[in-house]
């Protein structure tokens, strides 16, 4: 069973994301702030590692960015498996921000379709 870590602070939104995985056979473990996500990241080096790292920009108490950089400390190997969704503007974001230069970036709203596609592309699966 493929496994996701979804990190959300909107609940509608982590709600949605959530049945949306699980109806496809994803094992859903969740974090509703960036101080959780923290502890959920400093556990990712060990087995089992997620097949999928969903994780909003803008959180309280950590931003994605803050675990972006605590996972490239820990657990390095995950990185190409760590999504950033965010409503900001990525289509302009200023050369050296996380939004400029990570590859894996979903734009919000974005429709179900985009994230399959992601995923896919991501996981293969």
């Amino acid at each position: 069973m493929p496994r996701l870590v979804l990190i959300e602070d909107e609940a509608g939104i982590r709600l949605a994301l959530r049945r949306w995985f699980e109806r496809r056979g994803w094992e859903v473990v969740e974090a509703a702030d960036g101080e959780a996500a923290l502890v959920l990241v400093n556990g990712m080096a060990n087995p089992p590692a997620p097949d999928l790292i969903l994780c909003d920009l803008n959180l309280p108490k950590a931003t994605g960015e803050e675990i972006l950089a605590r996972l490239t400390d820990r657990a390095p190997a995950l990185l190409s498996r760590f999504v950033l969704t965010t409503g900001d503007d990525v289509a302009h974001a200023e050369p050296g921000t996380v939004l400029h230069d990570h590859p894996l970036v979903l734009q919000k709203p974005f429709d179900f379709a985009a994230m399959a596609a992601l995923v896919q592309r991501v996981t293969g699966l």
